[in-house]
Parts: C-alpha cells; sequence; structure tokens
C-alpha cells in the first residue's frame, strides 16, 4: 500500500507538470483551463493508475471500466494520464486546442483515445453515465462507470433528474466523483447558487455517500473501493483549485488564462521540487 501511494503522489506531480507545460507551450491563442484541471490530478492518477480496469493497447474494449469527465474543460490533465498510460504519443499533447488536433479544447470519443464519452456541455455527462451504467446490467457486464462532475456543474438541473433516476435504479455500478473546489468560472459557488447541504441531498435521492480529501491518495483509494450497498456511489472530494503550483492555489483568475514564461519558470520550479520531495 506504502509503495502506492507514494507511486500515485508522483504520478499526480507529473501530471500536474505536463498540465503546466503543455498549456505553456501552446501559446496564449489556445489557453486553457489550469485551475480545473490541476484540483483533480490526484483523482486521476489514482483511477488511470491504480483502480480502473483498462487496456491502452485496446481502447474500445468492451469489458473495460468508462471514466466520463463531464467538467471537459478540466481536460488537459485527463490527456496528460492518456498519453503517460501510451494511448497516443506525448506530442499530440502540444497540439492542443489546435484545429484537426486530436486533443480538443473538451473530450471528444470521436477524435481522442481514450475517451469514453464527448463532454464540454455541463451536466451532460452523469446521463451518459447512467445509460452505460444501464448497459452493463442489461449486458450482464461487471465494468464500473466512473463520472467526474465540478461543484459548479451541480447547480444544473439535469444533475437532479440524473440523480433521482440513478437512486431510483440503485445503480451500485456507478460512481460520481464531485470535485468540490468552491470554485466556477466566474465567481465562488456560494455567490452563484449554493448547492449545500449537498451530502443530505444526496442521501435523500437514494445515494451512498463518502467525504474526503481529495488531495490524499490514501481517503481516494479508500473511496474507490467504499461498500455501495446496493445504491450507486457519491465521492465528495474536497480540493483546491489550483493545486501545486503556489501562486494559482485557490486563485480563480486561473480557471482559464494563459501562462507567462515567468509563471511558468516558477510553477515548474515548484512541481519539480515537489516531485523530488515524494
Amino acid at each position: 500500500m506504502q509503495k502506492d501511494i507514494e507511486n500515485l503522489t508522483k504520478i499526480a506531480n507529473q501530471l500536474r507538470i505536463m498540465v503546466i507545460d503543455m498549456l505553456y507551450k501552446i501559446g496564449a491563442e489556445h489557453k486553457g483551463h489550469p485551475g480545473p484541471a490541476l484540483s483533480i490530478a490526484d483523482i486521476i492518477a489514482c483511477l488511470y493508475f491504480k483502480v480502473l480496469n483498462i487496456d491502452p493497447g485496446n481502447p474500445r474494449w468492451e469489458d473495460r471500466d468508462r471514466f466520463i469527465l463531464s467538467k471537459g474543460h478540466a481536460c488537459p490533465v485527463l490527456y496528460a494520464a492518456l498519453a503517460l498510460r501510451n494511448y497516443f504519443d506525448r506530442k499530440h499533447l502540444y497540439t492542443f486546442r489546435h484545429v484537426d488536433s486530436i486533443l480538443q479544447g473538451h473530450p471528444d470519443m470521436k477524435k481522442t483515445p481514450g475517451i469514453d464519452m464527448t463532454s464540454g456541455s455541463l451536466g451532460n455527462g452523469l446521463g451518459a453515465g447512467i445509460g452505460i451504467s444501464i448497459a452493463a446490467r442489461i449486458d450482464s457486464k461487471n465494468y464500473r462507470t466512473y463520472v467526474l462532475v465540478g461543484d459548479g456543474e451541480m447547480q444544473e438541473g439535469i444533475i437532479w433528474e440524473s440523480i433521482m433516476y440513478a437512486g431510483h435504479l440503485n445503480l451500485n455500478n456507478l460512481v460520481m466523483i464531485i470535485d468540490r473546489n468552491r470554485w466556477q468560472s466566474c465567481d465562488s459557488i456560494d455567490c452563484t447558487v449554493d448547492i449545500e447541504p449537498l451530502a443530505e441531498k444526496l442521501k435523500a435521492f437514494r445515494w451512498s455517500i463518502v467525504e474526503i480529501d481529495g488531495h490524499n491518495i490514501v481517503e481516494i483509494l479508500e473511496a474507490l473501493s467504499a461498500k455501495k450497498n446496493g445504491k450507486p456511489l457519491a465521492i465528495i472530494a474536497n480540493t483546491i483549485k489550483g493545486k501545486g503550483v503556489s501562486f494559482m492555489e485557490g486563485d480563480n483568475s486561473w480557471h482559464q488564462r494563459p501562462i507567462t514564461d515567468e509563471e511558468y519558470k516558477i510553477a515548474i520550479s515548484e512541481l519539480s521540487k515537489g516531485e523530488q520531495n515524494v
């Protein structure tokens, strides 16, 4: 277990380095979303390098676990993980958001190997995940479906329709991970539409609930293996937007913003030191 923790911590840090590197090198005209990507790096590391039953050599393997990044704008860290798992050559990271690139600004299942569902319009990923989970049940398949949503996304009506339906169906092969970094594109969650009490609402819709530190590898792994009790599982992951880079942490201006030369040097230096300390 300790080896897993050390390895996944190192991988999460590496993913953050890859995100900063790709978003800096694509140029200001192709700016991405560093803050939302960095907040979920630890979760993505645990999923893609420990939890998911997947085969990079066969991306469409019908028995694979499915992952949907419903908050699609955070895709730089997902692309970094897919490149690190050898779904495609890392050179493609530096074409991110370019015309005709296989890596668009939101995940596209028709363009990118390893993407299970196109996303971008917030709120739709969970509904798609429910459909996939129902298909697994009908086909007597054992794969699981994981959907990562943002806490700002939890303001969407379609999310709550999906939550209600998944609870009604007792979809215990479905896991929703909520990136609760308490920010959305323009303001804090509380100032826009307060979604609390979140856990109580989810329980009322017949979901099993686990609340964790979304940057703690042990807690993430334990949550992902939690008993479902015949219900869908919701993991409320408390995170920090921009995690890992001091001047980005908790600064919502980094929701979407290009990285300058000086900022790049500082960010890479900080993350490189973090890698050495693992």
